[in-house]
């Protein structure tokens, strides 16, 4: 089976990229480098193409109902031109994929991103729960024509806003405005995945060259890069940091329990996930590995010889320098400091607990 192919797809090609599947979709891992990549992106700017992310519109009048019964967070809370971080839960306080919510800034519909390949599930379950409450909703699955950039770091918002009628400038985190860059309209958030400055541009998936010849001075970057950046940033990776059913894990244990709002009312998950938070076995913590190796997923984490857990992620870290990780271990050893080791291949590699982002615990 084919993966599908981005609005940008043609535009990678003439850059010479290395393609992999991800979640469906045929996507750059790299176009130069991933260490020159991540670099332009800590130090000035890069692009992304993201546009395999899922783009679900939910719109009339019990969006908003629909929506706040579904994720932890008070949607109810969020106003025109806001985004908000959470997720989607399973009955049993599970994560099945974290998203961001764009209430629309001039219109009555939410926009709903979440992750590669998660957009037919999650569109069912909108349309299941909104069937099953009688919601007077529309849900509409709009990732195949829909295209989205990241474009990242110090100097990302002031090469937008040059393209930009509006200023982009102006918006603050987790903000989404509307605006003309070129002749093409488009949803501009000042929301990112790299731990820098920066936005996400959503425009229609037919106007992608236009969008794209705006941007043919900037650094072209893959997931190799997105995926070194977010690590060191501390953010979590759907299906590998978090899984349904490969690494089950509530909010709190996977290190998001901000996201969690208790008082919000009733959704779906809720009395599980109020019982997992005084109930926490297992956390996610951020690993400085002591050696030159990388842990990769799923080596086993350990103390005084015996198994604790298990790494979720490694990469070793461009801007630091060093071997990072992150993985669950038991919450008595979650403590920053707590010294673990890591089975690499066929030896013992020391390991010490740190808080993230490692870019402000690790750095200098």
């Amino acid at each position: 089976m084919s993966s599908n192919q981005t609005p940008l797809y043609d535009s990678h090609c003439q850059a010479g990229a290395d393609f992999t599947d991800f979640g469906g979709w045929e996507m750059p891992v790299s176009f130069d480098s991933i260490r020159e990549e991540h670099r332009a992106v800590r130090d000035g700017v890069g692009l992304f193409d993201v546009s395999h992310m899922g783009q679900l519109v939910v719109d009339e009048p019990d969006a908003e109902t629909l929506l706040h019964r579904l994720v932890p967070s008070d949607i109810r809370s969020l106003e025109p031109g806001a985004a908000q971080y959470s997720c989607f839960l399973l009955s049993d306080g599970i994560i099945l994929d974290d998203i961001v919510v764009y209430d629309h800034p001039s219109k009555s519909e939410y926009v709903v991103v979440p992750n590669a390949g998660h957009d037919e599930p999650l569109y069912g379950r909108l349309r299941e729960h909104a069937d099953r409450w009688d919601l007077d909703v529309t849900v509409e699955n709009r990732t195949a024509e829909t295209g989205m950039i990241a474009v990242q770091g110090p100097e990302a918002v002031a090469r937008v806003e040059a393209e930009a009628d509006d200023s982009v400038e102006e918006l603050q985190p987790f903000t989404v405005t509307e605006t003309s860059i070129g002749d093409v309209e488009c949803l501009v958030a000042r929301t990112g995945y790299t731990g820098e400055d920066g936005v996400e541009i959503l425009f229609p998936g037919d106007d992608a060259t236009a969008i794209d010849t705006l941007f043919d001075d900037v650094q072209r970057c893959g997931l190799g890069a997105r995926d070194t950046l977010r690590l060191e940033a501390g953010l979590l990776l759907s299906g590998q940091d978090f899984d349904p059913e490969d690494e089950p894990h509530t909010p709190y244990e996977a290190g998001i329990g901000f996201v969690v709002d208790l008082d919000s009312g009733d959704f779906v998950g809720r009395s599980a996930v109020e019982q997992a938070r005084d109930e926490t076995d297992e956390q996610i913590v951020g690993l400085r590995i002591e050696d030159r190796a990388i842990a990769r997923h799923g080596y086993e984490i350990r103390s005084d010889g015996d198994s604790v857990g298990r790494v979720t992620s490694g990469t070793m870290s461009p801007s630091l320098g060093i071997p990072i990780a992150l993985g669950y271990v038991d919450s008595s050893l979650a403590s920053p400091g707590t010294e673990l080791t890591v089975s690499i291949r066929d030896r013992s590699v020391e390991a010490t607990v740190v808080e993230t982002p490692f870019l402000e615990s690790c750095g200098e």
